[in-house]
Protein backbone atom coordinates (compact mmCIF):
# COMPACT_ATOMS: atom_id res chain seq x y z
CA UNK A 1 0.00 0.00 0.00
CA UNK A 2 1.74 3.52 -0.93
CA UNK A 3 2.05 6.10 1.52
CA UNK A 4 -0.07 9.56 0.77
CA UNK A 5 2.95 12.09 0.15
CA UNK A 6 1.61 15.49 2.20
CA UNK A 7 3.63 18.65 0.40
CA UNK A 8 4.56 21.05 3.04
CA UNK A 9 2.64 24.75 2.36
CA UNK A 10 4.96 27.04 1.09
CA UNK A 11 6.26 30.04 3.28
CA UNK A 12 5.20 32.25 0.70
CA UNK A 13 1.25 30.70 0.77
CA UNK A 14 1.36 30.69 5.02
CA UNK A 15 2.45 34.52 4.66
CA UNK A 16 0.23 35.53 1.83
CA UNK A 17 -2.45 33.51 4.49
CA UNK A 18 -1.71 35.25 7.43
CA UNK A 19 -2.02 38.79 5.38
CA UNK A 20 -5.36 37.63 4.12
CA UNK A 21 -7.01 36.91 7.09
CA UNK A 22 -5.79 40.36 8.61
CA UNK A 23 -7.59 41.84 5.78
CA UNK A 24 -10.75 40.05 6.50
CA UNK A 25 -10.58 41.03 10.39
CA UNK A 26 -10.59 44.10 9.66
CA UNK A 27 -6.58 44.69 11.04
CA UNK A 28 -5.61 47.10 7.99
CA UNK A 29 -8.72 48.29 6.40
CA UNK A 30 -9.35 49.16 2.46
CA UNK A 31 -7.27 52.02 1.64
CA UNK A 32 -4.72 51.62 4.03
CA UNK A 33 -0.59 50.88 3.26
CA UNK A 34 0.49 47.69 4.88
CA UNK A 35 4.02 48.32 7.03
CA UNK A 36 6.97 48.80 4.93
CA UNK A 37 8.25 45.33 3.37
CA UNK A 38 11.47 45.56 5.93
CA UNK A 39 9.17 46.08 9.16
CA UNK A 40 6.50 43.25 7.94
CA UNK A 41 9.02 40.64 6.91
CA UNK A 42 10.54 41.10 10.53
CA UNK A 43 7.07 40.97 11.75
CA UNK A 44 6.00 37.59 10.09
CA UNK A 45 9.57 36.03 10.98
CA UNK A 46 10.04 35.36 6.90
CA UNK A 47 12.43 36.69 3.97
CA UNK A 48 11.61 39.92 2.20
CA UNK A 49 11.74 37.77 -1.07
CA UNK A 50 8.82 35.16 0.57
CA UNK A 51 6.89 38.41 1.68
CA UNK A 52 7.31 39.58 -2.22
CA UNK A 53 5.87 36.46 -3.58
CA UNK A 54 2.98 36.18 -1.02
CA UNK A 55 1.93 39.95 -1.80
CA UNK A 56 2.27 38.81 -5.66
CA UNK A 57 -0.43 36.76 -4.79
CA UNK A 58 -2.65 38.41 -3.00
CA UNK A 59 -2.18 41.80 -5.89
CA UNK A 60 -3.26 38.76 -8.58
CA UNK A 61 -6.46 38.49 -6.36
CA UNK A 62 -7.16 42.09 -6.12
CA UNK A 63 -6.64 42.24 -2.42
CA UNK A 64 -3.99 44.98 -2.56
CA UNK A 65 -2.24 47.03 -5.19
CA UNK A 66 1.42 48.11 -4.69
CA UNK A 67 2.00 51.29 -6.07
CA UNK A 68 5.44 52.55 -7.59
CA UNK A 69 7.80 53.68 -4.65
CA UNK A 70 4.55 54.09 -2.45
CA UNK A 71 4.19 51.38 -0.75
CA UNK A 72 1.52 48.21 -1.20
CA UNK A 73 -1.98 49.08 -0.19
CA UNK A 74 -5.32 47.26 1.22
CA UNK A 75 -7.97 47.62 -1.81
CA UNK A 76 -12.15 47.92 -1.34
CA UNK A 77 -12.01 44.64 -3.22
CA UNK A 78 -14.50 42.84 -1.14
CA UNK A 79 -17.19 45.70 -0.94
CA UNK A 80 -16.86 46.99 -4.10
CA UNK A 81 -18.14 44.28 -5.81
CA UNK A 82 -21.68 44.50 -4.36
CA UNK A 83 -21.08 48.51 -3.61
CA UNK A 84 -20.99 49.68 -7.21
CA UNK A 85 -23.94 47.89 -9.13
CA UNK A 86 -26.13 48.73 -6.06
CA UNK A 87 -25.21 52.03 -6.63
CA UNK A 88 -26.62 52.38 -9.39
CA UNK A 89 -29.73 50.32 -8.52
CA UNK A 90 -30.68 52.58 -5.68
CA UNK A 91 -30.05 55.25 -7.84
CA UNK A 92 -32.78 54.23 -10.24
CA UNK A 93 -34.89 52.54 -7.89
CA UNK A 94 -35.48 55.00 -4.79
CA UNK A 95 -38.08 51.97 -2.93
CA UNK A 96 -34.95 50.07 -2.89
CA UNK A 97 -33.87 52.12 0.19
CA UNK A 98 -36.61 50.16 2.40
CA UNK A 99 -35.49 47.04 1.41
CA UNK A 100 -32.00 48.13 2.36
CA UNK A 101 -32.86 49.83 5.68
CA UNK A 102 -34.81 46.71 6.74
CA UNK A 103 -31.67 44.36 6.22
CA UNK A 104 -29.55 47.09 8.01
CA UNK A 105 -31.97 47.45 10.77
CA UNK A 106 -31.85 43.36 11.38
CA UNK A 107 -27.84 43.26 10.78
CA UNK A 108 -27.53 46.07 13.00
CA UNK A 109 -29.40 44.29 15.62
CA UNK A 110 -27.30 40.88 15.75
CA UNK A 111 -24.39 42.77 15.48
CA UNK A 112 -24.55 44.84 18.86
CA UNK A 113 -26.13 41.56 20.49
CA UNK A 114 -22.81 39.85 19.79
CA UNK A 115 -20.31 43.11 20.65
CA UNK A 116 -22.06 43.48 23.85
CA UNK A 117 -20.90 39.21 24.74
CA UNK A 118 -17.72 39.61 22.80
CA UNK A 119 -15.96 42.62 22.98
CA UNK A 120 -12.41 43.15 24.26
CA UNK A 121 -11.57 46.18 26.90
CA UNK A 122 -9.29 47.41 23.47
CA UNK A 123 -12.36 47.55 21.21
CA UNK A 124 -14.66 49.22 23.87
CA UNK A 125 -11.75 51.58 24.27
CA UNK A 126 -11.99 52.62 20.84
CA UNK A 127 -15.85 52.54 20.50
CA UNK A 128 -15.74 54.42 23.54
CA UNK A 129 -13.74 57.00 21.25
CA UNK A 130 -15.52 57.24 18.48
CA UNK A 131 -18.66 57.95 20.54
CA UNK A 132 -17.39 60.64 21.58
CA UNK A 133 -16.28 62.07 18.34
CA UNK A 134 -19.76 61.07 16.98
CA UNK A 135 -21.33 63.25 20.34
CA UNK A 136 -19.15 65.95 19.48
CA UNK A 137 -19.84 66.05 15.45
CA UNK A 138 -23.39 66.72 16.39
CA UNK A 139 -22.34 70.11 18.44
CA UNK A 140 -21.25 71.58 14.78
CA UNK A 141 -23.12 71.62 11.79
CA UNK A 142 -21.42 69.52 8.93
CA UNK A 143 -23.70 66.72 8.21
CA UNK A 144 -21.03 64.94 6.12
CA UNK A 145 -18.84 64.58 9.06
CA UNK A 146 -21.64 63.55 11.18
CA UNK A 147 -22.00 60.41 8.68
CA UNK A 148 -18.60 59.49 8.74
CA UNK A 149 -18.42 59.45 12.53
CA UNK A 150 -21.56 57.32 12.51
CA UNK A 151 -20.47 54.89 9.89
CA UNK A 152 -16.86 54.84 11.86
CA UNK A 153 -18.83 53.83 14.68
CA UNK A 154 -20.77 51.40 13.70
CA UNK A 155 -17.62 49.54 11.70
CA UNK A 156 -15.98 49.50 15.51
CA UNK A 157 -19.19 48.08 16.34
CA UNK A 158 -19.26 45.10 13.72
CA UNK A 159 -15.24 44.42 14.50
CA UNK A 160 -16.23 43.88 18.12
CA UNK A 161 -18.60 41.31 16.92
CA UNK A 162 -16.10 39.18 15.93
CA UNK A 163 -17.85 38.01 12.91
CA UNK A 164 -16.02 38.66 9.54
CA UNK A 165 -18.97 38.34 7.24
CA UNK A 166 -21.08 40.90 9.71
CA UNK A 167 -18.17 43.39 9.71
CA UNK A 168 -17.75 43.05 5.72
CA UNK A 169 -21.33 43.78 4.95
CA UNK A 170 -22.15 46.66 7.95
CA UNK A 171 -19.46 48.74 6.02
CA UNK A 172 -20.78 47.94 2.09
CA UNK A 173 -24.12 49.13 3.69
CA UNK A 174 -22.58 51.87 5.40
CA UNK A 175 -21.22 53.17 1.79
CA UNK A 176 -25.06 52.73 0.17
CA UNK A 177 -26.65 54.91 2.63
CA UNK A 178 -23.54 57.65 2.98
CA UNK A 179 -25.72 59.93 0.61
CA UNK A 180 -29.03 59.49 2.37
CA UNK A 181 -27.85 59.07 5.89
CA UNK A 182 -26.81 62.30 5.05
CA UNK A 183 -29.91 63.59 4.11
CA UNK A 184 -31.28 62.30 7.11
CA UNK A 185 -29.17 64.27 9.33
CA UNK A 186 -30.01 67.66 7.86
CA UNK A 187 -33.50 67.20 8.11
CA UNK A 188 -33.53 65.85 11.78
CA UNK A 189 -31.21 68.94 12.80
CA UNK A 190 -34.51 71.17 11.39
CA UNK A 191 -35.94 69.19 14.74
CA UNK A 192 -33.81 69.44 17.89
CA UNK A 193 -35.65 66.79 19.85
CA UNK A 194 -35.58 64.33 16.97
CA UNK A 195 -31.96 64.88 17.35
CA UNK A 196 -31.69 64.49 20.85
CA UNK A 197 -33.54 61.24 20.17
CA UNK A 198 -31.05 60.20 18.05
CA UNK A 199 -28.24 61.11 20.20
CA UNK A 200 -29.81 59.66 22.83
CA UNK A 201 -29.89 55.78 20.88
CA UNK A 202 -26.40 56.22 20.21
CA UNK A 203 -25.77 56.49 23.97
CA UNK A 204 -27.83 53.94 24.70
CA UNK A 205 -26.43 51.57 22.44
CA UNK A 206 -22.54 52.05 23.73
CA UNK A 207 -23.73 51.67 27.14
CA UNK A 208 -25.31 48.09 26.50
CA UNK A 209 -21.97 47.00 24.62
CA UNK A 210 -20.22 48.48 27.56
CA UNK A 211 -22.02 46.80 30.15
CA UNK A 212 -22.08 43.63 28.50
CA UNK A 213 -25.56 43.38 28.12
CA UNK A 214 -26.32 41.53 24.65
CA UNK A 215 -30.57 42.15 25.16
CA UNK A 216 -30.17 45.71 26.03
CA UNK A 217 -27.68 45.91 23.08
CA UNK A 218 -30.09 43.65 20.75
CA UNK A 219 -33.38 46.58 22.41
CA UNK A 220 -31.34 49.74 21.28
CA UNK A 221 -30.00 49.21 18.05
CA UNK A 222 -33.86 47.82 17.06
CA UNK A 223 -34.91 51.36 18.04
CA UNK A 224 -32.05 53.13 16.33
CA UNK A 225 -33.03 51.50 13.42
CA UNK A 226 -36.72 51.89 13.66
CA UNK A 227 -35.66 55.83 13.85
CA UNK A 228 -33.61 56.11 11.15
CA UNK A 229 -35.96 54.33 8.81
CA UNK A 230 -38.72 56.33 9.69
CA UNK A 231 -36.99 59.51 9.62
CA UNK A 232 -35.43 58.37 6.38
CA UNK A 233 -38.58 58.24 4.77
CA UNK A 234 -39.77 61.32 6.08
CA UNK A 235 -36.58 63.24 4.79
CA UNK A 236 -37.02 61.55 1.35
CA UNK A 237 -40.52 62.49 1.36
CA UNK A 238 -39.89 66.46 2.70
CA UNK A 239 -37.05 66.67 -0.09
CA UNK A 240 -39.76 65.70 -3.21
CA UNK A 241 -42.01 67.97 -2.01
CA UNK A 242 -39.58 70.64 -2.70
CA UNK A 243 -38.19 68.97 -5.55
CA UNK A 244 -41.64 69.70 -6.87
CA UNK A 245 -42.36 72.93 -5.14
CA UNK A 246 -39.17 74.03 -7.30
CA UNK A 247 -40.49 72.48 -10.62
CA UNK A 248 -43.90 74.22 -10.14
CA UNK A 249 -42.00 77.58 -9.48
CA UNK A 250 -40.17 77.00 -12.19
CA UNK A 251 -42.43 76.36 -15.08
CA UNK A 252 -44.98 79.04 -13.57
CA UNK A 253 -45.22 81.64 -16.35
CA UNK A 254 -44.39 85.11 -15.01
CA UNK A 255 -46.76 87.79 -13.87
CA UNK A 256 -46.82 90.69 -15.99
Amino acid sequence: MSQEKITPLKVSDAVAEALERRILEGVVRPGERLAPERDLAVNLGVSRASLREAIQKLASRGLVRSRQGGGTFVTDCLSAALTGPWQEMLAGHPDLRGDLLELRRVLLAQTAEWAAARRTEEELAELARLADSLDESFAGADRKAQAYCDAAFYRALADAAHNVFAAHLMATLSRLLESDLTLTLSELSAAPRAFLLLRGQYQALFAAVRDKNPVAARQAALVHGDFVRESLAEALRSASRRKAADFRFAVSPSLS
